[in-house]
C-alpha cells in the first residue's frame, strides 16, 4: 500500500510539473476596443460639448515590450460654439486623439509611461475665430507608485487653437484605489498653465462599477475658473452655460 501511494503522489506532481511546462505563454500584444457615452464630455475640467451628452470610443494595442499605440475619440461642439454670429464661423463636431509610447518599470514600486499624443480635429475651421488651428499635439511623462500618478504634458504647439501658446503645460495627479467587486475610486486634481495666458486648476472624484466590461461611473468635475478669473466660462455658443462649473458626469461604457 506505502508503494501504490507513493507512485500515485509521484505521477501527481508529474502532472502539475507538466501542466505548468504547457502553460500557455504570454501573448505578443493584447488589442483592445471601447465604445460609450456621456452625460457630458469634460476635460481638464471644462466642457468640451456645451453641457450636452457626448458619444466616445477607443482602441488601443499593447506590445508585451511596453512599447503602445492607440486612439480614442468623442463627439464635440466647443469649435462649433466659438463662432462669432454675423463674425467668424468655425465648425469641428469631432476630437480624434492618437498616442503612441512606452511604459516600463523602475522597480517594484515605480513604473513609468513616456509619449506624444496628437489631438486631431477632422477638418475644423477653428482659425477663422483665432487664427490658428485647434489640432495640437502633447509630450507626456507619468510615474506611478503604488496607487498614485503624476503626470505632466507639455504642448509643442500652440494650445488647442489658443495663439502664442506653443509650451503650456499640464499638471496632475491621481490615484486609483481598487474598493473591491468591480468598484473603483479615482480622484483626481490638475494645473493647468496656458503660456501667455493665465492658469487655472482643475478637480474631479470618479466612482465606476465594472459588470464584466460594462462600466457605470458617476465623476464630480469642477474647476477654479469662476474665482480664478472672476467669470464663468462662455462660449457664444452656449448661451449663459458655464462650461467649466462643478457638475455630475455620468457616464456607460462597453470594453471589448
Amino acid at each position: 500500500m506505502q508503494l501504490k501511494a507513493i507512485v500515485a503522489l509521484g505521477a501527481l506532481l508529474l502532472s502539475g510539473v507538466v501542466l505548468a511546462q504547457t502553460k500557455a505563454p504570454e501573448p505578443d500584444y493584447t488589442l483592445s476596443y471601447n465604445i460609450g457615452a456621456v452625460t457630458e464630455y469634460r476635460y481638464r475640467g471644462i466642457s468640451q460639448s456645451g453641457r450636452d451628452p457626448a458619444l466616445q470610443f477607443g482602441a488601443d494595442y499593447a506590445h508585451k515590450s511596453g512599447f503602445y499605440v492607440g486612439t480614442w475619440g468623442s463627439t464635440i461642439s466647443w469649435i462649433k460654439d466659438s463662432s462669432i454670429p454675423g463674425v467668424a464661423n468655425a465648425k469641428g463636431p469631432l476630437e480624434l486623439d492618437i498616442y503612441g509610447g512606452y511604459k516600463g518599470a523602475i522597480n517594484d514600486t515605480f513604473s513609468f509611461d513616456v509619449g506624444g499624443l496628437q489631438y486631431w480635429y477632422p477638418g475644423n475651421t477653428y482659425k477663422n475665430i483665432t487664427g490658428q488651428n485647434a489640432n495640437t499635439f502633447e509630450l507626456y511623462g507619468a510615474v506611478t507608485a503604488s496607487v498614485l500618478t503624476l503626470k505632466y504634458s507639455h504642448s509643442t504647439t500652440n494650445l488647442f487653437g489658443t495663439p502664442n501658446s506653443k509650451g503650456s503645460g499640464y499638471l496632475d495627479l491621481s490615484a486609483t484605489f481598487d474598493l473591491g467587486n468591480g468598484l473603483s475610486l479615482v480622484p483626481h486634481v490638475g494645473v493647468q498653465k496656458i503660456k501667455n495666458f493665465d492658469t487655472y486648476r482643475d478637480w474631479s472624484l470618479t466612482l465606476a462599477k465594472d459588470f464584466n466590461g460594462l462600466v457605470v461611473s458617476g465623476a464630480l468635475v469642477g474647476t477654479d475658473w469662476k474665482n480664478h478669473f472672476g467669470a464663468p466660462y462662455l462660449l457664444p455658443g452656449s448661451g449663459n452655460r458655464d462650461l467649466a462649473e462643478p457638475t455630475l458626469v455620468v457616464g456607460l461604457k462597453k470594453n471589448f
